[in-house]
C-alpha cells in the first residue's frame, strides 16, 4: 500500500502507512512496527488498541503517541529471531487471540517489528478460528512474510488448537448495537476476562 494524499485547504498531507499495512477483518488492522512518518495515517484509523507482539520496549515516540490519542497497548513479547518454546508461543497466540476477537479493543492495530512473521502467526491463527482452509491462511502468510516465509510458523499455525479457544467463547456474551443496521458484536463477561500483559493502558 502506497502514500495516501489528503488535500486540506490547498495544502497536501502525506498519509504514509507503514510497511505490511493491511485490513484483516473489520476493526483489525495489520503492519509492521510505526514510525513517527507514519503517524498522520495512524490517526485516520481510530484506533483503541494496539497489540504489541515483541519482547522489546515500546519506541518512547510510539509511547507518546498512544497516550496523547488514548490508546491501549497489549505487549505480549513473541521473541524474533531465537524460537520460542511452543507452549510459550502458544499462550501468547492464545492471550493475543482472547484481546483481539473482543470487540471493546477494537479498531485494533497488530504488530511486531516487520509485519511478517509474528503478526502473520496470530493471523493466521485468527484465520483458523474464523474457519478459513488452511492453503488460504498459508497463502496469506506467505503474501506478507515473502521470501522470508517460515515453515515453523506454518508448522505452528496449522497445528495450532483453535478448540480450546472455541470453548473461551461460550463465555462469551453477545450483544446488538444499531449502526443503521444490526451488528452481533462479541464481549467478554467481566469476570472471565484473562488479563494480558498491559504495557500502557
Amino acid at each position: 500500500m502506497g502514500c495516501i494524499v489528503e488535500v486540506d485547504d490547498g495544502d497536501d498531507v502525506v498519509l504514509e502507512p507503514p510497511p505490511n499495512f493491511s485490513m484483516v477483518d473489520e476493526g483489525i488492522f495489520r503492519s509492521s512496527c510505526p514510525r513517527p512518518a507514519n503517524f498522520s495515517f495512524i490517526e485516520t484509523l481510530n484506533l483503541r488498541s494496539i497489540i504489541y507482539l515483541c519482547p522489546e520496549p515500546y519506541p518512547e515516540e510510539n509511547i507518546e503517541f498512544l497516550l496523547s490519542h488514548n490508546i491501549r497497548l497489549f505487549q505480549f513479547g513473541i521473541e524474533g529471531k531465537t524460537e520460542p518454546s511452543v507452549a510459550t508461543l502458544k499462550d501468547s497466540i492464545r492471550g493475543a487471540l482472547k484481546i483481539l476477537i473482543d470487540v471493546r479493543n477494537h479498531p485494533v492495530l497488530i504488530h511486531c517489528k516487520r509485519g511478517k512473521h509474528r503478526t502473520g502467526s496470530l493471523v493466521g491463527c485468527l484465520r483458523k478460528l474464523q474457519n478459513w482452509c488452511l492453503p488460504s491462511v498459508f497463502e496469506e502468510y506467505q503474501r506478507f512474510a515473502g521470501i522470508k516465509s517460515r515453515p515453523t510458523d506454518m508448522k505452528f499455525i496449522e497445528t495450532f488448537d483453535v478448540v480450546c479457544l472455541r470453548q473461551c467463547l461460550h463465555t462469551l456474551i453477545y450483544q446488538y448495537h444499531g449502526y443503521g443496521s444490526k451488528k452481533r458484536r462479541i464481549l467478554y463477561k467481566e469476570d472471565n476476562v484473562q488479563k494480558p500483559r498491559i504495557a500502557l493502558v
